[in-house]
C-alpha cells in the first residue's frame, strides 16, 4: 500500500473491530491488494468466521503451508472449538513463539493474548502483548489490565493509542472498555462513545452490548434489558449478551434461569457461569455439613 494512500482493508477492520463479522466476510472481494494487504485480509476473514463460530471451517481451510499468521488464526479455532484442544495449542503457541524467526509476529502474539487471557492467565499473556506494536495488541493491553482491575496500566496504554489515533475504532472501543470500568461520571461518555458507533455503523452486539452495560451502570435497567434483547435477536448464542441479560434480569426482579442454562450449554468456561457454578458448590456443601 501506497504512503499516504487509501486504506483498501479500513472498512473490512472496521466491520470486524465492531463485531460485524458477516459484514466484513461479504466486503472481504477488494481487487489489487498487496500481497501484505491479501494475508491480513485472510487473517480478518478467517478471524471473522471465528467470530460466528465456524471454527471447523478454519481449521479445514488454513493447511501446513500457510503464513505464520493465519497459522496462529488456525490456533485460536482449535483453542476455541474444542476444551481438549487447549494444551495441544498452548504447547504449539509456546514453540512458535521462542522461534526467533515466526515469535515476534504481531498476529501469533495477539493470538497467544487472547488464548492466556480466556484462560485467565494475565501475566503470561502480557508477556507477549505488553510490547504492543499494533493497535489490536494495545487495545488487548488495555483488556487485560482492565481484568486485572489496573485501570492505572489501562490507561498507560489508551494513551499510546490515542497519541497513535485517536479516532481509531479501536481507541474509541478502549476508550469506552476504560470508562466502564473506572465508572462514575465516565459512564455516560462511554454510552456516549457507543451512542456515535450506533449512528455511523450498523448496530452490532458489541454495539449493543455497550449501550446496555452503560444504562445498566446508570440504573436504567428497562432500556438495557430492551437494547439486550435486541443482540439477543442477533445472536442467541453470544456469551456477553447472556450474561449481561443475567445481571440485567436479576435487578429487574425477573427471572434468569433461561438465560443462565444457555450461557452454561454455549459457554461452559464463561467467567459467569464459573461463579455461579462455584456458589452452587458451596451451598451444597453447606447443606452436607448440615444434614
Amino acid at each position: 500500500m501506497a504512503a499516504g494512500g487509501p486504506d483498501p482493508l479500513f472498512g473490512l477492520r472496521n466491520n470486524f473491530y465492531l463485531g460485524a463479522y458477516q459484514a466484513a466476510i461479504n466486503g472481504s472481494e477488494i481487487p489489487n491488494l498487496s500481497p501484505d494487504d491479501v494475508l491480513e485480509r485472510d487473517c480478518l476473514v478467517y478471524r471473522s468466521y471465528i467470530g460466528l463460530g465456524s471454527h471447523q471451517l478454519v481449521i479445514n481451510e488454513i493447511d501446513a503451508s500457510a503464513a505464520t499468521p493465519l497459522q496462529a488464526v488456525k490456533l485460536l479455532a482449535l483453542f476455541l472449538s474444542s476444551p481438549e484442544n487447549k494444551e495441544t495449542v498452548k504447547s504449539s503457541l509456546q514453540e512458535w513463539l521462542a522461534d526467533p524467526i515466526t515469535g515476534n509476529n504481531p498476529i501469533l502474539r495477539l493470538v497467544a493474548g487472547i488464548v492466556y487471557t480466556h484462560e485467565q492467565d494475565y501475566n503470561e499473556a502480557l508477556k507477549h502483548t505488553h510490547a504492543g506494536g499494533t493497535m489490536e495488541l494495545y487495545a488487548l493491553n488495555v483488556q487485560i489490565f482492565i481484568k486485572m482491575h489496573r485501570s492505572d496500566f489501562a490507561e498507560k496504554q489508551l494513551r499510546i493509542m490515542q497519541q497513535i489515533d485517536e479516532d481509531h475504532t479501536l481507541t474509541q472501543l478502549a476508550n469506552a472498555w476504560l470508562n466502564l470500568a473506572v465508572g462514575g461520571s465516565k459512564i455516560q461518555e462511554a454510552f456516549l462513545i457507543f451512542q456515535d458507533f450506533s449512528e455511523k455503523y450498523p448496530m452490532t452486539s458489541l454495539i449493543l452490548n455497550g449501550k446496555a452495560v452503560s444504562l445498566t451502570h446508570k440504573g436504567e435497567f428497562d432500556e438495557a434489558e430492551t437494547l439486550l434483547l435486541e443482540a439477543l435477536n442477533k445472536d442467541a448464542k453470544d456469551p456477553e449478551t447472556l450474561a449481561n441479560l443475567i445481571v440485567c434480569s436479576l435487578h429487574l426482579g425477573k427471572p434468569a434461569t433461561r438465560y443462565l442454562s444457555q450461557l452454561k450449554l454455549s459457554h461452559p468456561d464463561h467467567m459467569l457461569v464459573q461463579r455461579v457454578t462455584a456458589a452452587e458448590d458451596s451451598f451444597d456443601r453447606a447443606l452436607q455439613t448440615v444434614a
